[in-house]
């Protein structure tokens, strides 16, 4: 296939392409660089430089395509309900340029606030809450109801490796900033992970079925207790482990505090998906992880 992935230079869409090439598949990538596009070439990628915010150039370059990833958003958390906004502009777009035909488009979102008591499935429906402004799913399913053959990723809140510029890396980079790797309350609230090399074999064998479900789960650990990933934080940096308050997180302690268990049994059953990647302790067990 020829499959035009967004956010092709990212932590997630530079794994995406590569297993896509070694799937024999043809990548164009967008990005936001000419940077960015020797990268792809070195790897023999093409590319395409441009934005979310080029609109008619995703229409463009989706309708050339085979099948669509996107895996692009802005991940600035101070203008997050922008970034939102322009998200879905972009799937309508990308959408705009599959319609009629019988592509393929997958979009990525997250596993925040899916369930409560219980481990998410691939069944759950996010809330539309204002608290959450995300609507990558419900832009995709809109899509669905049209005829595309359109599906949602949703990946675990920590997709780890080395190099890691996530959520990891923010906790990392507070506990330097503080001298103390901390978590909330009792530290029992689980975050799922999946390593990036997993999450992306995951989108390639998602394509290659044939999206045949709306909701994919790219999670390997079911969850892992805030707690534990301090104290592996802590043993990283030789820093002491201790509860502290919302405060001392800022503007990121509702992620810290959230309680998201998720289950990707029917993803892997349907997909004969497995990891083989290091775990996400296993990953912070190693000094490369907390490389400046």
């Amino acid at each position: 296939m020829q499959v035009l992935v967004t956010g092709a230079s990212g932590w997630v869409g530079s794994a995406v392409v590569r297993e896509l090439l070694h799937g024999g598949h043809q990548v164009t990538g967008l990005v936001r660089s000419s940077s960015g596009a020797a990268a792809l070439a070195a790897i023999g990628a093409g590319s395409v430089i441009g934005t979310l915010d080029d609109l008619a150039l995703l229409q463009q370059q989706a309708a050339q395509a085979d099948a669509v990833i996107h895996t692009a958003f802005n991940h600035d958390f101070t203008r997050f309900a922008e970034s939102c906004a322009q998200d879905q502009r972009a799937i309508a777009a990308l959408g705009a340029g599959l319609a009629g035909s019988d592509k393929m488009l997958l979009v990525t979102s997250g596993v925040a606030m899916l369930a409560q008591g219980r481990p998410a499935t691939e069944a759950d429906i996010p809330a539309d809450l204002p608290s959450y402004p995300r609507r990558s799913e419900a832009a995709a399913r809109q899509l669905a109801q049209q005829g595309l053959r359109a599906a949602t990723v949703r990946l675990a809140p920590s997709v780890h490796g080395i190099g890691d510029q996530g959520f990891m890396r923010i906790l990392i980079n507070l506990a330097r900033q503080t001298g103390v790797s901390a978590y909330l309350g009792e530290g029992q609230n689980c975050w799922p992970a999946v390593h990036r090399e997993d999450a992306a074999l995951l989108y390639r064998l998602a394509l290659e079925s044939g999206v045949q479900q709306p909701v994919y789960h790219a999670i390997d650990e079911v969850g892992i207790p805030f707690r534990q990933i301090a104290a592996a934080i802590g043993q990283g940096l030789g820093l002491p482990v201790a509860e502290r308050g919302p405060e001392h997180f800022g503007w990121f302690a509702g992620f810290a505090g959230m309680h998201m268990p998720t289950s990707s049994a029917q993803t892997s059953a349907l997909l004969g998906w497995t990891a083989a990647a290091p775990g996400l302790l296993d990953d912070l067990a190693m000094p490369a992880y907390f490389r400046p």
